[in-house]
């Protein structure tokens, strides 16, 4: 029997409790399960943070952090699960953004420390105990490494950019999107 390797072991430690951390955000938006609002209120402050339109806001987010959180558990398909999990967090980051850095404060610390976090363990591999390792990572290459933190790039800067667009046009209008998440 093979000695059990430290970094491996860290690596599920870390991908478990980062992904069941973003696992239930994201069941809170979809669901409303541990207290969330589920898709209706969900759609409803999305809309009202500037994210439209707010259900598909809502599930696009919901599911980052639900689905990216649940692969990252597994170590399923990790490339894409870091990179789903990191762009869901950065539209909370933007949210969050002009309350300063630190979450006492409604700052952005937390959902970044949670998408930086999302995005290491996409880069660093899911490690031996693993589904990714298991099925000899074929959902695991580092084409699909470069793919997916591209494509969540794009489509995370796409999002913020837009909202930030809504912002700017209800700030000229006299109405100001509230903070929150």
């Amino acid at each position: 029997m093979s000695r059990i390797n430290r970094r491996d072991l860290a690596l599920l430690a870390l991908r478990a409790g980062t992904g069941a951390v973003l696992m239930a955000h994201g069941t809170q938006k979809l669901f409303g399960w541990f207290g969330g609002g589920g898709l209706e209120k969900t759609a409803a402050a999305m809309e009202h943070m500037g994210f439209t339109p707010g259900r598909h806001s809502a599930v696009a987010a919901g599911l980052g952090e639900a689905g990216g959180g649940a692969l990252l558990v597994l170590g399923l398909a990790t490339p894409a699960a870091g990179a789903a999990a990191a762009g869901a967090m950065a539209g909370a980051v933007a949210v969050h953004a002009p309350a300063g850095f630190f979450a006492q404060d409604g700052g952005f610390e937390y959902p970044a420390f949670l998408g930086f976090t999302a995005a290491a363990i996409g880069l660093a591999g899911a490690g031996r105990y693993s589904v990714d390792h298991a099925t000899g990572h074929t959902f695991d290459r580092s084409w699909m490494l470069a793919l997916a933190f591209t494509g969540s790039a794009l489509a995370a800067a796409a999002v913020v950019t837009k909202r930030a667009r809504s912002e700017s046009e209800s700030e000229s209008e006299g109405t100001e999107p509230e903070v929150g998440h």
